[in-house]
């Protein structure tokens, strides 16, 4: 299962910088609505906004996303996206980045079932949960 955040803002582009610069992603597809057969309907008339893109990550999980008109988007909320780190400087540099100009809800500190856990709403209103279990990842 691949996650597939719908951006209504127009912040799919952006977001997914982000994500590539924190987590080492790589973009596998970027697609904009000028670039398609539906350039007429790209959001506010905005063809360079992102009608699809995917992103890989280094463990092989992919996000998918695109920026969507505002009445199909729905505000993120009910979810986050938690990524397990290898060790704890992982986890402290990957929490930084990614919470950088968004909302800590919890800080990133040593928890009874691990050694690092944070929660926080990065700068575009996505949900992300930053765990270290304390044993070294192969």
């Amino acid at each position: 299962m691949n996650p597939y955040l719908n951006f209504p803002n127009g912040d799919c582009k952006a977001a997914f910088d982000l994500y590539q610069q924190v987590f080492g992603a790589t973009c596998l597809f970027s697609h904009t609505w000028a670039e398609s057969p539906m350039a007429d309907q790209a959001p506010g008339g905005d063809g360079s906004k992102i009608m699809h893109a995917t992103l890989r990550f280094p463990d092989g999980s992919l996000l998918m996303g695109a920026d969507c008109p505002p009445e199909y988007g729905t505000p993120f909320g009910g979810f986050s996206l938690s990524v397990n780190a290898k060790d704890a400087d992982e986890a402290e540099r990957l929490f930084a980045g990614i919470s950088e100009g968004g909302k800590v809800t919890m800080p990133l500190e040593k928890t009874f079932w691990a050694e690092r856990f944070g929660m926080c709403t990065d700068r575009f209103g996505v949900a992300w949960m930053v765990n270290y279990e304390g044993r070294e990842k192969d």
